[in-house]
């Protein structure tokens, strides 16, 4: 993510705002991110979470189910003093956490936002984890040992934007050595989140979702099924990929700053 955040974009979004990633990520795949949106909106405070097996959850077994993962959320931040209620920004996996979330301790979340995320209401297994991506996501979870293989394959599939990768790829590889996602914790992920179904009833009713166009991993009508379903607002980047932030974090800044106006004026 490039540019920065002149003063005249800062708005009215406060409070504490919890940051989850998806399948295999820890929060160190942020990068920039959460900087950027503390510029943008110096009245939050921004908090970022491992889910279990991952970054400096790594030493634990992943959760076979999402509501387990967001539980483990819920533990971090209250071990962190911080009560709520919180707004949630999740994507993918997370933003499957997010929901579960809003769901179960609907008093807990003042708000989210939701990007790339799907369910098993909201799409098909193809549209889900698109075709295509089978073999190079089969090599990556069981086959290939070289962690910076493995991070130049992810970035090639979740990335159409960013103009760095190679050399974000060794970065991640390190984050890859230090934090290691285990083979099997990548699989209780990746079995959690497919049996994952949508609550029968809205989770809440200030969300906003964001899609890319182009996400080549997760079919973006997850999405648009997703905002249809329960009435919330989507927005869609024409050209991102899947990793949303990475690819423009600013675009999602903006977004954030335009619901909060749409917000205060309803």
């Amino acid at each position: 993510m490039t540019g920065s955040v002149n003063a005249g974009f800062q708005g009215e979004v406060m409070g504490d705002w919890v940051l989850l990633r998806g399948l295999v990520r820890q929060q160190k795949h942020w990068e920039q991110f959460p900087q950027r949106f503390a510029e943008a909106f110096p009245e939050a405070r921004v908090h970022t979470l491992d889910l279990p097996g991952n970054g400096l959850l790594c030493d634990r077994p992943s959760p076979l189910t999402v509501r387990e993962m967001m539980e483990s959320a819920r533990q971090q931040l209250q071990a962190k003093g911080i009560a709520g209620p919180v707004n949630l920004l999740a994507i993918s996996l997370g933003g499957m956490v997010a929901i579960e979330w809003m769901h179960r301790h609907r008093h807990e979340v003042d708000a989210a936002v939701i990007i790339n995320s799907s369910m098993r209401d909201a799409g098909t297994l193809f549209d889900r984890l698109q075709p295509a991506n089978y073999p190079a996501i089969l090599k990556n979870l069981l086959l290939e040992r070289d962690p910076l293989s493995r991070e130049q394959l992810i970035l090639d599939i979740s990335s159409n934007l960013y103009p760095h990768k190679q050399e974000l790829a060794r970065k991640w590889s390190g984050y890859a050595t230090t934090h290691p996602t285990r083979i099997r914790n990548a699989l209780r992920q990746l079995l959690a989140a497919a049996r994952y179904s949508a609550p029968k009833r809205r989770p809440h009713d200030r969300v906003l979702v964001l899609n890319s166009a182009h996400d080549r991993l997760v079919n973006p009508v997850c999405s648009e099924r997703m905002a249809q379903r329960w009435n919330w607002p989507l927005r869609t980047h024409p050209r991102a990929g899947h990793d949303l932030p990475l690819d423009d974090g600013l675009w999602i800044l903006e977004q954030i700053k335009q619901w909060q106006q749409e917000q205060t004026a309803s």
